[in-house]
């Protein structure tokens, strides 16, 4: 994304009612590089919300794994399927792994559950 281009401001969760909202009534999914929950909505888009945790390291590092995360997001938003709210929790391996293992890793998530317009099997 180049400086100064803003993204959808719908592509993100922001606020903690929607955040409280997912991690009650969401589908967990465990990976090697990062945990994911989503949540069907009626919603005519998806968003998707980063949580870094304090344990994951200092600042700098919580940050990386953010921009890390955004950027995956920024990449895959327009083949997500609408009406799901995500929220993507990192873990440490996925800063120490290369950027091209941690996307073909987020791409292959998506896909096998489902979240992505590409091999999506109907969803009731």
């Amino acid at each position: 994304m180049k400086k100064g281009q803003k993204t959808s401001p719908v592509l993100f969760i922001k606020k903690k009612p929607d955040f409280d909202r997912v991690k009650q009534y969401g589908k967990r999914l465990n990976t090697p590089l990062f945990n994911l929950l989503s949540f069907q909505t009626h919603s005519p888009y998806s968003r998707i919300g980063i949580v870094v945790s304090k344990r994951l390291g200092k600042a700098v590092v919580r940050n990386r794994a953010k921009r890390l995360f955004r950027e995956l997001v920024r990449s895959s938003h327009t083949v997500l399927i609408p009406g799901v709210d995500l929220i993507v929790f990192p873990r440490a391996e996925a800063l120490s792994s290369p950027y091209a293992a941690l996307l073909a890793s987020w791409n292959t998530t998506l896909k096998e559950q489902s979240l992505t317009t590409l091999h999506a099997r109907h969803r009731p």
